[in-house]
């Protein structure tokens, strides 16, 4: 397992001079998982809890639905193979759907409005919505040396249960699904926050794991909010130290309703008698 930096030499071009230093990249490789002998996907990730993001990728991809289905996992090949073995035969999908952004993710699934029914009483106060992406931030160990990568955590909302960093945004869900197999975490009814965007995959992903609430940095989109809306999600972007904004499930956040903007006063004169 490697630390997902690698040093390189740069050259700074700063007022008017050159100077070389040394300094951490994020890494990026290709990752092939197989099942059962038969070759399932190659992601590109940074090379960091391989076993988690393969058991996660099944699982988010639903083609397991509990570790204990997994007899053992090979890492072969320096790390860029899982040999991933079950404890019974699985038809392997062959249609792999391209997401959006970052890396390039992978997907088996077109998600549609009667996929997920999220009926969870998980609650927030506005107030912990920015606390938690300030943790969020400083949990992102990676991100601090190199940038280029982006971090997703679990959470209770009271504090970062699970923190996975990678160059794809998908790839943070898929090692935080993994790593809470790995370590008896449940997921339902907890907090997804991530640094990326929200696409349609990436609240699929939180779907599956049952977390009602994700939030997110930066904005969901379209069709993710249609798809939030009709699982009964709470989506909120631009999660800041001095706001955010909730695009679906305000419900969940237990703010007071919202106030009506007051009407423009008409200018009214007075007239004096006298």
């Amino acid at each position: 397992m490697t630390s997902g930096l690698h040093t390189e030499t740069i050259w700074r071009y700063e007022h008017g001079h050159w100077v070389a230093e040394e300094r951490p990249v994020i890494l990026e490789a290709p990752f092939s998982i197989s099942v059962n002998g038969q070759p399932l996907a190659t992601l590109l990730c940074t090379p960091t809890d391989l076993h988690a993001l393969a058991i996660g990728f099944l699982l988010n991809e639903e083609l397991i639905t509990r570790i204990e289905e997994i007899h053992h996992i090979d890492l072969r090949a320096e790390g860029r193979v899982a040999d991933v073995w079950l404890y019974h035969d699985l038809a392997l999908p062959e249609q792999p759907i391209r997401t959006s952004g970052c890396t390039g993710g992978l997907t088996f699934h077109e998600s549609a409005p009667g996929d997920f029914h999220l009926a969870s009483d998980t609650r927030l106060s506005p107030e912990q919505v920015p606390a938690l992406m300030h943790a969020l931030i400083a949990a992102g160990t990676l991100y601090q040396q190199a940038r280029g990568v982006h971090t997703s955590a679990l959470s209770d909302g009271a504090r970062l249960l699970v923190v996975a960093e990678d160059v794809g945004r998908h790839n943070t869900l898929d090692k935080i699904a993994g790593l809470c197999q790995l370590q008896g975490l449940p997921t339902q009814g907890r907090i997804l926050l991530t640094t990326g965007r929200i696409s349609s995959e990436m609240l699929r992903k939180a779907a599956r794991m049952g977390a009602p609430i994700l939030i997110s940095r930066t904005s969901p989109t379209a069709l993710s909010l249609r798809l939030a809306r009709a699982w009964g999600m709470t989506v909120v972007g631009y999660a800041r130290a001095g706001g955010f904004t909730v695009y679906s499930g305000r419900e969940r956040l237990d703010t007071p309703a919202p106030i009506a903007p007051s009407p423009v006063a008409r200018a009214e004169t007075t007239l004096i008698m006298g």
